[in-house]
């Protein structure tokens, strides 16, 4: 439909430009044009669901109660966890939640605290 990327909030396709800046008109997020053409030189770089970039030792909090395979236990909304370690792979995130052990997460389901 249009030559500019998904909006990185909401990921709507209906962008428009103003000025210097790339803009949704359904969610209201703003970002420059020029950051948006970078985004090949950091392909493998982890976002969080916001669109932050995590690293190793970060501390991030979960946005939605997680499931755990294989046992009756449940993430809960707003779980705190220290330290992760980031991994390739469909489940990036290495790390241990308090409760309930070590186990693998998605970028999409966290944020960074």
């Amino acid at each position: 439909m249009s030559a500019f990327p998904p909006c990185p909030k909401c990921n709507s396709e209906y962008v428009y430009e103003d000025g210097l800046s790339l803009i949704c008109p359904e969610c209201a997020h703003e970002w420059a044009k020029d950051t948006s053409s970078n985004s090949d030189d950091n392909e493998n770089s982890v976002k969080d669901a916001n669109g932050n970039n995590l690293v190793d030792g970060d501390t991030v909090s979960v946005i939605k109660d997680l499931k755990v395979k294989g046992s009756s236990s449940v993430v809960k909304v707003g779980s705190k966890v220290k330290n992760i370690r980031l991994v390739e792979g469909d489940h990036n995130i290495d790390c241990k939640i308090d409760g309930i052990g070590a186990m693998k997460l998605k970028s999409e389901f966290v944020k960074k605290a």
